[in-house]
């Protein structure tokens, strides 16, 4: 006597392929949720004490990156700026303007502005400004169009993927030294070469590649291991 019926063979395969692949869906879903701007907040700008303008100080003005953040070379952490470095200029331009009421305060009282953190890493990882600096790695390369934010916002997703999109193939985002805080710098191209002591480069991997070498740049094994971020 026959208990399950002969379609059951093919109900039982056809359950464990779908449910397979609902699986597979689930968690290409959580991971794609994990990478969303909902997520890591790239591209979008958070609230602040006062609403800086890089575009306006860094285009517009022409601020230099290490006017403000004068220990990006030197230092892990790039540096937020007190608000002294911002009374240089405010004490005689837009003095009364309500806009800068709290950094007048913060002035009067000597109480820092509490700035929300943008690009903010997981306390489990290590990184370094003055590393990538010192090794050609251009400001805007991570933080993105800084010159053309009206409000700063996280431009990539910090997320590990990639930053080892870079770790893997460091000679894809290498530029000279005296380059790395030109926030319209462009790499090397056959219709705009880029010149470095004298030597002529028309595409950016022969101009990594020198540069790496030139900067001695770990290797990739060292550069990807764990222990390099996670200390």
């Amino acid at each position: 006597m026959q208990i399950f019926h002969r379609s059951s063979n093919t109900i039982a395969k056809v359950s464990i392929v779908a449910t397979a692949i609902l699986a597979g869906l689930a968690l290409w879903a959580v991971l794609e949720f994990a990478k969303s701007p909902y997520v890591t907040y790239a591209g979008v700008a958070k609230p602040q004490p006062v609403p800086f303008s890089h575009q306006h100080h860094v285009a517009g003005l022409g601020l230099d990156c290490r006017y403000c953040h004068t220990s990006v070379e030197t230092s892990h952490f790039a540096g937020i700026p007190p608000t002294t470095t911002c009374m240089n200029c405010h004490s005689q331009m837009w003095v009364g303007a309500p806009l800068l009421e709290p950094v007048r305060e913060s002035f009067r009282t000597g109480k820092s502005l509490v700035w929300t953190r943008v690009n903010d890493l997981p306390d489990y990882v290590y990184f370094n400004h003055s590393i990538h600096i010192n090794k050609g790695v251009g400001c805007n390369t991570c933080h993105g169009p800084v010159d053309r934010m009206p409000l700063m916002y996280s431009y990539a997703s910090l997320q590990m993927e990639w930053c080892l999109d870079c770790h893997r193939a460091p000679e894809k985002y290498l530029r000279p030294r005296d380059q790395v805080f030109n926030m319209r710098y462009e790499p090397p191209s056959s219709h705009k070469p880029v010149t470095v002591e004298g030597k002529s480069y028309t595409d950016q991997l022969t101009l990594g590649a020198d540069l790496r070498a030139k900067y001695h740049l770990r290797t990739e094994a060292d550069i990807t291991s764990c222990s390099t971020c996670h200390r």
